[in-house]
Formats: structure tokens, C-alpha cells, sequence
């Protein structure tokens, strides 16, 4: 039984990576629109350069690949590709969000708010936006060749890549401290919202230092036969 269901457990956990990745990302344009947009001093003093959150975000994206490489397992469908749900999710998410409550498509993305549905939205959103992610290859030919091309591209700079996402990750962790640092020392920071954040950013900086530490960049492999 338990052989049975760790094709299962390995699938969410990648969904569940991703998501964060995702996640990661949206948080972090939307604290770097405020920043560059409203000019908010973000976690300041504890933090040195708002900018880096930039690194949150190259920091997720690195981690969206190893992620979906955890998951590369057959578990079979339901009725249909898991890209098809996704869309769905995403589209209705989107849809039902958007009619209301207060934002546009562009800001739902981009802006960092802590109303509640706004981010049950985004969550939703997020959701297919994951399960659309995982099943990628299977949405067109086009896309198939693409990431086969990038996997190729990865594959051969996988020791730089191994490298970036270990130093990546202590930045991760710098954030991370910049930010509880802040909500000890402002207390009324500590909303619903900027919880799940640093929650978040909790469980990205564990997965980029789990990736790091099981050297998935390096233990990866391609077909000799596509290489050349």
C-alpha cells in the first residue's frame, strides 16, 4: 500500500514546491511594485537593499524546475491532462475575483494587498497556474521541444546552476531573518497576510536549501543522444 501511494506523496509534494515557487514570486513583485512604485521602505532597518527581493524572485524560478523533476512520476489522469484543470481553476479564479472584488487582472499579479479575497483569489489562480506549470509538455508540441531544448540547456550548466541555488539560498535565509526581524519590532506588521508571506518565504528558503543540499541540479540526467 504504501509503494502504492508514494508515486502520489512525490506528485504534491512538487505541486506544493511549485505553488511556493509561484507564490514566491507574486509576493515579491508586489513588494517591489510598492517599493518602486509607493516608495514603501520594506523591513527596513533589517533589511539593506530593498531590491533584493529581486533575488526571492530568481530564486523561485530556479526552484520551479528541480521542483517539477521531483514529481516525474506516472500516476495516471483523470479524464483529462492535469493542464486542462489548471485552466479551468485559473479562468474561473480569475474570473470570480476580478467581478468581486476590488482589482484589475494586471494588479491581482502585481500588487501586494492583505485583502482576504483578493488573495483567496490569487490562491486559486495560483493553484491551476501550478498544475498547468507540471503538466507543461503535454499543452502543445511547441512547448514539448522548448522545455526539451531548455532541460538540455540546464543539463549542461547544471554545476553552475547547482552553485547559484546554494548561494541563492543564503540570501533566501537573509530575507527571511529581515523580515521576522521587522515583525518582532512591529508587531502590528504581523497581519493574516504578512504571516502567510513569511510563511512562505519560510518554506521557499527550506526548499532551496533542500534542493542545494540533495544536489538535484547535479544528479540530474539527459539522453546522451540529445546532447550531441
Amino acid at each position: 500500500m504504501t509503494g502504492r501511494l508514494a508515486p502520489y506523496g512525490r506528485k504534491l509534494l512538487s505541486l506544493a514546491m511549485i505553488f511556493n515557487s509561484l507564490l514566491s514570486i507574486v509576493y515579491a513583485i508586489g513588494l517591489l511594485t510598492g517599493y518602486y512604485v509607493y516608495k514603501w521602505p520594506l523591513y527596513q532597518p533589517y533589511l539593506i537593499n530593498e531590491r533584493l527581493f529581486w533575488v526571492l524572485i530568481l530564486a523561485s524560478v530556479i526552484n520551479i524546475f528541480p521542483s517539477a523533476v521531483v514529481g516525474q512520476v506516472k500516476t495516471g489522469r483523470l479524464w483529462f491532462h492535469h493542464y486542462v484543470y489548471g485552466f479551468i481553476i485559473s479562468a474561473l479564479a480569475i474570473i470570480f475575483t476580478i467581478m468581486w472584488a476590488p482589482v484589475s487582472l494586471f494588479s491581482l499579479f502585481t500588487t501586494y494587498t492583505t485583502n482576504v479575497s483578493v488573495n483567496v483569489g490569487r490562491f486559486f489562480a495560483l493553484g491551476g497556474l501550478t498544475l498547468i506549470v507540471d503538466d507543461l509538455p503535454d499543452v502543445s508540441n511547441v512547448l514539448r521541444r522548448a522545455l526539451s531544448f531548455l532541460k538540455l540547456k540546464t543539463y549542461q550548466g547544471r554545476r553552475i546552476m547547482h552553485v547559484t541555488q546554494s548561494i541563492l539560498s543564503f540570501f533566501s535565509v537573509y530575507l527571511l531573518v529581515a523580515v521576522a526581524l521587522s515583525f518582532i519590532n512591529n508587531p502590528l506588521e504581523a497581519t493574516i497576510a504578512n504571516l502567510i508571506f513569511f510563511a512562505n518565504l519560510l518554506a521557499a528558503s527550506l526548499i532551496s536549501f533542500g534542493i542545494a543540499k540533495q544536489k538535484i541540479w547535479l544528479r540530474m540526467t539527459f539522453p546522451k543522444d540529445r546532447e550531441n
